[in-house]
């Protein structure tokens, strides 16, 4: 498996790092036919070919996929797509 690794740090409140985790993921559930759920501050992705979760820490959030084959060709457009997302949700636009 191939898989992506993103750490990003934020100055949210915990809050407001909740809400932008739940942007992204409902991004990437649209985008990318993801499924998504809440285990405490870890979101876990899961869907035919990937799997992954993202960490929700006080300064930090930590991305991780892993990539079945069938993905492993969409991973420069899956890792752009995050961090695009990423800058925008915690303001590094």
């Amino acid at each position: 498996m191939s898989s992506i690794d993103i750490n990003r740090r934020h100055s949210l409140d915990h809050d407001h790092a909740r809400n932008a985790a739940e942007t992204l993921a409902k991004d990437l559930s649209k985008q990318f036919d993801v499924d998504y759920n809440w285990d405490g501050d870890v979101l876990r992705f899961k869907r035919s070919g990937v799997k992954g979760h993202l960490n929700v820490l006080p300064e930090e959030l930590q991305v991780h996929l892993e990539l079945g084959l069938m993905l492993r060709p969409f991973r420069s457009r899956i890792e752009s797509e995050i961090n695009s997302q990423l800058d925008n949700l915690t303001g590094k636009a």
